[in-house]
């Protein structure tokens, strides 16, 4: 089979080469499935470069999320097994951890549903309690995880404000339903968001970026306000200030939503029905940037690292047709 290989880390498009390779054989508990389509993601960049907080040994294939077809022609989306190896002709998967595609989404729309939908619902309802008429405010409102959490956010009720950088990611973002586009390249974040809000501030704020993105945060965040740190796109950790926290009066969250396959792996069944039913009515429909052909998975890889895509890059492989 087809298959993109990492034999040493570094940067996705020095690293990463289109090679034949056998299909890899399922262990107790998995299942080789034909891939459809598989979605890029941050960590597969933070798995080329060595960064990510699995290190699988060399070599090995990144993409962690699929659209994939099992043995008896069921049609399912899934994380790869080890994390990794979507980016490839067939992946091996954990059979308990296969999940119904939604009919109302084709392959590439499918590929993109479950980790980044996943992690808005369980941020944004979990974790920050997100409630009807709130006022939410979206990092990277335009990228595959921003955009995520700005629909969930809509279809929850909030106003919904993004930010973003540059004015192409500005039309997208007000395209996805936002109420308020803020480009972070020409305007004052904390002002705008002070303005439209009376000075109140953001009820919840969704920030996959840290760095630069957590200290604005923090300076419009609301009184009972709640910060979700969801990762670091940016590539700065932030160290908050935790009496800022304490005289504001607001809390400031962490989601790793991988925990919840081994803490409480019922809810993502649960999330995963929601997610299908909003789905099913329009409220939730993944952004997909470009459907990238299976030569290109390199080259989108490095475009995500460099953080230079709008929505989601989706890799079909040769003779998929999402």
């Amino acid at each position: 089979m087809q298959a993109w290989r990492v034999y040493e880390n570094g940067e996705p498009r020095a690293v990463m080469r289109r090679e034949e390779v056998p299909p890899p054989t399922p262990g107790d508990g998995q299942v080789l499935l034909k891939v459809r389509a598989a979605n890029v993601n941050f960590p597969d960049a933070l798995l080329c470069r060595g960064h990510y907080q699995i290190r699988p040994p060399l070599p090995f294939t990144p993409g962690v999320e699929v659209c994939a077809e099992t043995e008896d022609g069921r049609r399912v989306i899934t994380t790869a097994a080890l994390p990794h190896g979507g980016f490839a002709d067939h992946v091996l998967a954990d059979a308990a951890g296969l999940l119904p595609a939604p009919e109302s989404l084709d392959d590439a729309e499918a590929a993109a549903l479950h980790i980044g939908y996943q992690t808005g619902w369980f941020g944004l309802h979990r974790r920050a309690a997100l409630q009807e008429g709130e006022t939410l405010l979206v990092h990277a409102a335009a990228g595959g995880v921003g955009s995520a959490a700005v629909q969930l956010g809509k279809a929850a009720g909030a106003t919904v404000i993004g930010v973003v950088g540059g004015p192409e990611k500005a039309a997208v973002a007000r395209a996805l339903g936002c109420d308020l586009v803020i480009d972070r390249r020409s305007e004052d974040v904390v002002a705008a968001v002070k303005a439209a809000t009376g000075g109140r501030g953001a009820d919840v704020i969704y920030d996959p970026v840290g760095g630069e993105a957590y200290q604005q945060s923090a300076k419009c965040v609301a009184f009972e306000g709640r910060i979700v740190i969801v990762g670091f796109a940016s590539g700065t950790v932030p160290a908050p200030a935790l009496n800022h926290a304490l005289v504001k009066n607001y809390s400031v969250l962490g989601l790793h939503w991988g925990l919840y396959a081994a803490k409480d792996p019922a809810s993502i069944g649960r999330c995963h029905e929601t997610l299908i039913a909003y789905a099913a009515k329009g409220l939730i429909k993944p952004l997909i940037g470009e459907r990238v052909p299976f030569a290109g998975a390199a080259d989108a890889v490095q475009r995500v690292a460099d953080g230079t895509t709008t929505g989601r890059l989706v890799v079909l492989p040769e003779g998929a047709h999402a």
